[in-house]
């Protein structure tokens, strides 16, 4: 592959991409659209843009990495976002799932405890026009002056589900979060209901450690 793509090329590249989440079971056609619409080869860094479409996940600054393409469809698909959701993400990283989810209409509030990498996000937000709040902090404890929410999606793997998230949850929200040890995890899908939190659980992934104080320590 060319280490130099024209527009045309990322355009096919992505609708390429699409039709692989769509094979894997992506149904959610608002998840579709959205991941046909961001160009994710602006997130990524240029050695790897020849790269940006496959379904793969790919090294980003601070040891993190932009998630797998299926890895974002499915955990915004298990979130079932509706066009005015207010949508917490902890672990803004690249800021490509922040993106997927205000495509879709929610309103994002994103946390990242790598200062260097937030400020990289918010020009991506920025040069695409996304309306992102977001914040350098420790996403573990959540972001309690805008709870609460009605989806919360945690992008890296938590030994355990930080009670500070479900309490941000709103009646009849969406927490999904990876939880496991160091090495793989479990997707949890919690849905609230009153006072009660019901939980299924999904396929295998394997994601960067969730550092803070209802995390993995440092």
């Amino acid at each position: 592959m060319s280490s130099t793509y024209s527009n045309r090329q990322y355009d096919l590249a992505r609708g390429q991409l699409v039709d692989i989440l769509r094979s894997r079971g992506i149904e959610d056609t608002g998840v579709l659209d959205a991941i046909g619409s961001i160009p994710r080869h602006v997130f990524v860094q240029d050695v790897f843009r020849p790269r940006a479409y496959e379904d793969s996940a790919l090294p980003i600054a601070c040891q993190q990495t932009i998630s797998q393409p299926y890895t974002v469809a499915f955990m915004t698909q298990l979130l079932q976002v509706r066009r005015g959701d207010k949508v917490l993400e902890i672990g803004t990283g690249s800021g490509y799932q922040a993106c997927v989810l205000a495509q879709m209409g929610a309103r994002v509030f994103t946390i990242e405890r790598h200062f260097d990498l937030l400020e990289e996000a918010r020009t991506r937000f920025d040069e695409l026009g996304y309306n992102v709040a977001s914040k350098v902090g420790d996403g573990t404890i959540g972001w309690s002056q805008f709870a609460p929410y009605s989806g919360i999606i945690v992008t890296a793997g938590a030994p355990d589900i930080p009670q500070s998230l479900l309490r941000q949850l709103d009646d009849g929200g969406r927490l999904v979060i990876p939880v496991g040890d160091q090495g793989s995890q479990t997707m949890i899908l919690v849905e609230r209901r009153g006072d009660e939190f019901v939980q299924g659980r999904h396929a295998g992934f394997k994601f960067v450690p969730l550092v803070g104080k209802e995390g993995w320590r440092k």
